[in-house]
């Protein structure tokens, strides 16, 4: 069961779901449009053995929907303060896409409150300029309402992937609609194309595991050049998985975590 416990910053509410019990702690940032509720897939393979802290992030599920402030900077101040709130650092922290964005430069930024570092499915690079544009048109594709669950389901790709999109859903005009304002997320996705975080890589301190897709959507390039930049990091790419990793392939990501865990140093 989660028990969920509000912080703020800054007059932003944000809403963290708490697995409690005992072992390490690891704090998990969903992607862009997503929510806490998509890691329950991981959370069922790893309780009683990790604590979990899902956090909704800014403009996503329970957590302030209409932010003023949407720069990845305040994304990354987010983190802090939810490792300094709650007072359980240092954390193995896991981002998948936007999320991993998040904690790439959290952990850059405060090597302090971070004891390893899980990015599923995402890199340092910046979004091209077109890539704003491209999530505004995939959320008005959205029906405004879904008619239900299954329509939901079905619309997102069905199977683990379609379940795990259709849980962030509420309840919205007879019918089930988004957890988000889509001009607050544009916002957010327009900010990530401004600068990329090769530097941040590149000076992480802090055991470093990439879990990329088969049929995921980092270019090889980016990929061959965060692996010369950070030798040491461990890459991992799942067969037959796309961008939803944690979603698809759930078990691969608790294996990971695991390691990390277990690992003082990196074993490239």
């Amino acid at each position: 069961m989660w028990t969920t416990t509000t912080i703020e910053r800054d007059g932003v509410r944000l809403a963290c779901h708490d697995s409690g019990g005992p072992g390490p702690v690891a704090l998990l940032l969903h992607g862009l449009a997503g929510q806490s509720g998509e890691w329950e897939p991981l959370a069922r393979l790893l309780r009683g053995h990790y604590r979990l802290i899902a956090l909704d992030q800014r403009g996503h599920g329970r957590s302030e929907p209409r932010p003023a402030d949407t720069s990845r900077a305040a994304f990354t101040a987010d983190v802090a303060a939810v490792i300094s709130g709650l007072g359980v650092g240092p954390v193995i922290l896991a981002g998948q896409s936007l999320g991993g964005v998040t904690a790439l430069q959290a952990a850059a930024a405060r090597p302090d409150l971070v004891r390893a570092l899980l990015l599923v499915e995402a890199g340092a690079e910046a979004g091209g300029p077109e890539l704003p544009g491209q999530i505004a048109g995939w959320l008005d594709s959205w029906p405004r309402p879904f008619a239900g669950r299954r329509d939901a389901v079905a619309f997102f790709g069905g199977g683990r992937v379609g379940e795990g999109w259709a849980t962030g859903l509420v309840a919205a005009d007879g019918g089930l609609g988004p957890a988000f304002d889509r001009d607050t997320l544009v916002n957010v996705i327009t900010d990530h194309t401004r600068r990329a975080n090769w530097a941040a890589w590149s000076g992480l301190t802090c055991p470093v595991s990439v879990l990329l897709g088969e049929r995921g959507v980092l270019p090889a390039q980016e990929v061959a050049e965060m692996r010369r930049l950070l030798p040491r990091a461990r890459f991992v790419t799942v067969p037959g998985a796309g961008h939803d990793v944690h979603l698809e392939r759930p078990d691969e990501t608790a294996r990971e975590l695991h390691r990390l865990a277990r690992s003082g140093a990196l074993v490239a």
